[in-house]
């Protein structure tokens, strides 16, 4: 038999917006961080050199980590763009969802993408 004086009611999807709004906050916390952080300037590469590094990237499936030309209000530049090569055109190419034209790219990398199992 139940005690139906006072039924338990539970507070379901209630009880987790708590949990919700501390993550929420610290990822907002850990943005404001990131915004904050000025990043060096690579050294300016070659219209040549971004070519050739680019095809490779693009024949050979690799990660490049790019730095835009952009720079910020307080003279910093913004973190790289890390990703594969999506598509091109004659203005420029996509990577990550994201387009970049020929003309914005300052200093192009190879990247290699660190697994969390690994130790070192």
């Amino acid at each position: 038999m139940t005690n139906e004086l006072h039924p338990y009611q539970d507070r379901k999807k209630l009880k987790w917006n708590g949990f919700y709004l501390s993550e929420h906050t610290s990822q907002l916390a850990l943005e404001k961080k990131e915004r904050a952080l000025t990043w060096p300037a690579k050294p300016m590469m070659t219209t040549e050199e971004i070519g050739a590094l680019l095809r490779e990237a693009q024949i050979k499936d690799r990660v490049i980590a790019l730095q835009k030309e952009e720079v910020d209000p307080e003279g910093g530049y913004s973190p790289d763009i890390v990703g594969k090569i999506r598509g091109y055109d004659e203005l420029g190419i996509y990577i990550a969802e994201e387009k970049i034209h020929y003309d914005e790219i300052r200093h192009v990398a190879f990247h290699t993408l660190h697994k969390w199992s690994d130790l070192d």
